[in-house]
């Protein structure tokens, strides 16, 4: 690795920190964190190298938020398990077939899904409010596993950019979870994917382990800090910086598209 200017990783750290507390609200984290590495990081560095320091800083935050909230929130950790088990296929499966396809296709396709859920989070104001009364059935569950597991797995693989915020979305849906379950459960499953896509970034060499664990300790703190915020603040302070990651990376999405 070579050397990093102080200035440059105060001000990745800063992005880190801020990172995991998103992520750690309502998810998104990556997009603030993967753009300033890759701005950040000397000129002819790999994109590989970003993408694997980048994973290797998110599952320390994604970690400390899911141990957070599984102590304070009630968590589901066996079936958060099984969809994260899933994810973890479904993304391999994803990023198999990454390999052969443009995903430039699919950026539209994605923008406009984001509006629309936007739109019904904004017209249904009692979305993820409440959890549903008594324990999800056993065909919730398997919906969920094929859903926020296989499904969107494959688009962390396939794609990538807002994961975090799809997953909370489809548990709150499927499950009928409160927006705060909804994100602690969805820490679990990332912890599942971000372990996966580690250990191939690892396997690779295209991770910088020394600038890693610094970023780690500022993503960590963002993590814990971001999921007590949650905890505290409620369902609707995470229906706001939901709708607000929403668009913001709707915005990423069409400036990589169209203007990049």
């Amino acid at each position: 690795m070579p050397d990093i200017p102080l200035t440059v990783l105060t001000l990745l750290s800063l992005a880190a920190l801020a990172a995991g507390w998103i992520d750690a609200v309502v998810g998104g984290g990556g997009l603030l964190l993967l753009p300033a590495l890759l701005l950040g990081l000397p000129a002819g560095t790999p994109a590989a190298t970003a993408l694997g320091t980048n994973k290797a800083v998110a599952i320390v935050g994604t970690t400390g938020a899911a141990v957070t909230y599984a102590r304070r929130a009630p968590v589901d950790v066996r079936t958060a398990v099984r969809i994260g088990l899933a994810a973890l296929a479904g993304s391999s499966a994803g990023a198999f077939f990454a390999a052969g396809m443009s995903t430039d296709v699919l950026k539209p396709v994605i923008m406009v899904v984001l509006l629309i859920v936007a739109a019904f989070v904004i017209l249904r104001p009692a979305f993820g409010t409440a959890p549903a009364p008594g324990p999800a059935s056993r065909r919730r569950i398997l919906a969920a596993i094929g859903l926020a597991g296989l499904g969107i797995g494959f688009y962390d693989g396939l794609v990538g950019p807002g994961t975090g915020t799809f997953l909370v979305l489809a548990l709150t849906a499927v499950l009928h979870l409160d927006l705060v379950t909804a994100s602690a459960t969805a820490k679990i499953v990332n912890c599942c994917t971000n372990a996966g896509a580690l250990a191939t970034f690892a396997w690779q060499g295209a991770v910088w382990w020394r600038l890693a664990v610094v970023l780690a300790v500022f993503n960590l703190a963002g993590g814990m800090l971001g999921a007590r915020t949650a905890l505290k603040r409620g369902s609707g302070f995470v229906r706001v910086v939901l709708l607000t990651v929403v668009f913001a990376l709707v915005a990423n999405l069409a400036y990589q598209q169209w203007l990049a």
